[in-house]
């Protein structure tokens, strides 16, 4: 089961034509991202890639940034 408790960060999904899969970047956290071969794939790669990324940083001392509401475009 999902932790409803996580931060809910945006994910921006788009199609590699080179990598020949959806790749999800979380802007607000850099470096962060994942793949999967559907959206869905992808986007539940991410959750574990965010869980990662948020652990790795708190190990080394660094920040966790807050999610941002980022401006949808059109």
């Amino acid at each position: 089961m999902a932790n409803t408790d996580a931060p809910k960060y945006d994910l921006r999904i788009h199609w590699s034509r080179e990598d020949n899969v959806f790749i999800v970047e979380i802007p607000d956290l850099p470096g962060c991202m994942a793949h999967g071969s559907t959206p869905a794939e992808a986007g539940a790669n991410a959750t574990d890639a965010i869980a990662a990324w948020i652990a790795t940083a708190r190990e080394v001392g660094r920040e966790v940034p807050e999610p941002r509401r980022h401006q949808a475009f059109a």
